[in-house]
């Protein structure tokens, strides 16, 4: 690692996350120049794959105050990610892993393993009445070819978005591949980053996507689906060694049952 050049080292090649870091970079140093790192190298078929790339200036929006010039600019960042890729390279593009479906499943194994000591009070009666709305829900079922492909980055967290002072760029791509718009917002909205220091203007950052009615509806069902996750896995938080302030969960929950309501 150089003042100019960051290498990001993976422990394994066979869980695809070098070799999707290495292809959401190289994508968008074709499509969308400037937004992301530069891809250098890589070695994909390594121990431990690598992937070379240049550095950054910018300071991660989580945690901080955004105004509307931040909240333009990160709205401008994610609109240019998905519409970066163009729709016949971006079908070549394989989807990105854990869409929804993944979630409907991860979040039933959770609900049989959960232990009770951690799933009492408001916590536990979210998580009851999040499961009750899950049960009705079609996200298990969807059909990928009812919304528009975007290329999407599959990580919410602001902490891989970049504000340089007047623009914002984008880091971590290991996740990334061909998603959904409604999705990948939801990432976003819902990820604990963007709400547990500093909430982010939820309503004002939409507001910035015209999206279509099926698209708003999706939105709001994977805003429901991803706080759920978020609450299952706020509750799992070890109360000896928190990786997150004492009371997060809780708040989860009320997040949670606001957004059923």
């Amino acid at each position: 690692m150089t003042a100019h050049r960051v290498i990001k080292r993976f422990a394994s090649g066979s869980d695809g996350r070098a070799a999707r870091e290495w292809r959401g970079l190289t994508l968008l140093a074709a499509h969308a120049p400037g937004l992301a790192p530069e891809p250098y190298e890589a070695d994909l078929a390594a121990e431990r794959p690598f992937v070379v790339m240049s550095r950054l200036t910018g300071e991660p929006l989580r945690g901080t105050v955004m105004g509307n010039q931040q909240l333009d600019a990160l709205a401008e960042a994610v609109s240019a990610l998905h519409n970066a890729v163009p729709p016949p390279v971006l079908r070549s593009v394989p989807s990105r892993p854990v869409l929804p479906p993944d979630l409907v499943r991860l979040i039933n194994g959770w609900a049989v393993e959960a232990p009770s000591s951690r799933t009492g009070g408001p916590v536990g009666q979210a998580m009851g009445t999040g499961l009750r709305w899950l049960a009705g829900t079609q996200l298990h079922a969807e059909d990928p070819q009812d919304f528009p492909d975007v290329f999407g980055p599959g990580d919410g967290n602001l902490a891989n978005y970049l504000w340089d002072g007047s623009r914002v760029q984008v880091v971590d791509f290991e996740d990334s591949g061909r998603s959904d718009r409604a999705y990948e917002l939801a990432e976003i909205t819902e990820h604990v980053g963007s709400w547990v220091e500093q909430p982010v203007d939820v309503a004002g950052f939409l507001a910035r996507f015209e999206l279509s009615p099926a698209e708003t509806a999706r939105l709001r069902e994977c805003r429901r689906l991803l706080a759920l996750v978020w609450l299952f896995l706020l509750a799992q938080d070890d109360p000896d060694h928190p990786r997150n302030p004492v009371g997060t969960a809780e708040k989860q929950a009320v997040r949670l049952l606001e957004l059923l309501g």
